[in-house]
């Protein structure tokens, strides 16, 4: 069963609508891919499910992206149809370029659907294109096939010990590859319920958790945090929880603390990418370690090689991450030298994450090869100085970035947003930090801000933090 802002929907249900669909794209859609514009919902998988009946290949599109990005998503997918909704677009204020098709306003779901058998589609066939934000460049167009995302949903149901009575609560965009594989296909495929909501709201999640007794809520860390700071949150809204994920980029160890300490749950990290339909890693209760992303999900391999010489690293020293596995995607859609440099001669992806490994296969990810800041020949890596900032009680997040500096190469400079209603001054910050940092992994300045800039998803963009600097230094 799905639930959504609207209704609930069985899987019959889905399946009838999902005709519906198929037969308006089959009359409007004369290319081989179909643009899927829409809120996170139970319209999703009835417009993928269309698609794929067809044998199309489906392109969740980005909403949030900036007019000139979506076109380009569009132009480049090489798409002439859009399915979307109404509302959504008020809501964004633009409509697609190309022709499109409101699934709430246009399609008449109470006439009787043409039946047709579903179109067979090998492993290797493309599933579906999901377009990268774009932090470095222009968005990437990510090939999934039919059996990256089957091995997937797989290997996420089996780690996460996904059984059919769980009950999943859906808040991430379906733009976005962990809210299309692991909170869209993986509940509709082990026939588990999965309750959606359009907009990130922490009062609608505590009732939704608590009314449906949701199990399992894969979030990001400003969801964790701004359900922490949410009014009316108690520790019997998630009492039914069995798993909360933490995935995307680091969870701080403030985030984890106050979360365990106002609703007695211990948020457990994951780790994945787009290119690997997303999800490689995932922590259990059971099984889990701070800091650790987990161990890999079956068939996963994973390894820690020396960027610059390719040798594969012993247990605890970092390097760079190289992941493989059937969820690795079969490359970037009409880029193929970037697919070349991205895959290694083993197959591996390069991950561009430098982590560690321990004894017992737990993965610790530290950093990023292409944010490491050299500060006098001494490597930093962002992260562990945001770990320090997000520890002070005031600050709600930190970004931090290297400046270049002609006597040291790099300096380390700071960005924070306080928590809502607090205060915090630059030089307390600094003091803070030297109290629990080596000096040369102290922040130069530190810049209070009222808003760090974030993707769609809300992560933290450090490439947006150098146009922050006054005078836009460095």
């Amino acid at each position: 069963m799905m639930v959504d802002d609207r209704r609930s929907y069985t899987g019959a249900e889905i399946l009838v609508a999902s005709f519906h669909v198929a037969s308006e794209i089959e009359r409007r859609c004369s290319t081989d891919k179909v643009g899927l514009m829409l809120p996170t919902s139970a319209a999703f998988p009835i417009a993928a499910l269309a698609g794929w009946m067809l044998g199309r290949t489906v392109v969740p599109l980005n909403y949030l992206l900036k007019p000139e990005e979506l076109d380009y998503v569009i132009d480049h997918c090489g798409t002439d149809f859009v399915l979307t909704a109404g509302p959504l677009l008020d809501a964004v204020g633009r409509r697609p370029t190309v022709k499109s098709l409101s699934l709430i306003e246009d399609i008449d779901f109470k006439a009787v659907p043409e039946l047709r058998w579903p179109a067979l589609a090998d492993d290797d066939q493309l599933a579906s294109l999901i377009y990268t934000s774009g932090t470095t460049g222009k968005p990437k167009g990510v090939m999934l096939t039919h059996g990256n995302l089957v091995a997937n949903i797989q290997q996420g149901a089996r780690g996460m010990r996904a059984t059919p009575n769980e009950v999943f609560l859906g808040v991430l965009p379906q733009f976005h590859c962990f809210g299309v594989t692991q909170l869209t296909l993986t509940p509709l495929t082990i026939g588990a319920k999965v309750v959606y909501t359009a907009r990130f709201n922490p009062g609608k999640i505590f009732a939704l958790a608590k009314e449906h007794q949701a199990t399992v809520f894969i979030g990001i860390p400003s969801m964790y945090g701004a359900l922490i700071n949410a009014k009316g949150g108690k520790p019997e809204d998630f009492a039914s929880m069995r798993l909360m994920v933490s995935g995307a980029e680091p969870l701080p160890d403030a985030t984890f603390e106050r979360f365990r300490e106002k609703f007695g749950v211990e948020i457990c990290e994951g780790f994945g990418m787009t290119e690997l339909s997303p999800a490689t890693n995932v922590s259990m209760p059971d099984s889990r370690k701070r800091h650790s992303v987990g161990k890999p999900l079956p068939c996963m391999e994973q390894r820690i090689v020396d960027p610059k010489t390719e040798e594969e690293l012993p247990p605890n020293e970092e390097g760079e991450l190289r992941l493989r596995g059937p969820n690795l995607m079969a490359g970037y859609y009409l880029r193929k030298e970037e697919t070349e440099r991205t895959i290694d001669a083993q197959g591996y992806m390069r991950t561009g994450d430098i982590a560690r490994i321990d004894e017992e296969g737990y993965l610790f990810i530290t950093g990023r090869l292409k944010e490491m800041i050299i500060v006098g020949g001494e490597n930093v890596f962002p992260r562990e100085v945001e770990e320090v900032l997000n520890q002070h009680p005031a600050v709600g997040a930190s970004g931090v970035i290297g400046v270049r500096d002609d006597v040291r190469g790099e300096v380390i400079v700071g960005f924070v947003e306080p928590n809502e209603g607090m205060n915090v001054e630059a030089d307390e910050l600094r003091v803070w930090c030297r109290e629990r940092l080596a000096g040369y992994k102290c922040p130069r300045e530190i810049h209070v801000v009222e808003t760090l800039p974030r993707n769609p998803v809300g992560k933290i963009l450090r490439k947006d933090l150098k146009g922050m600097l006054p005078n836009d230094e460095g």
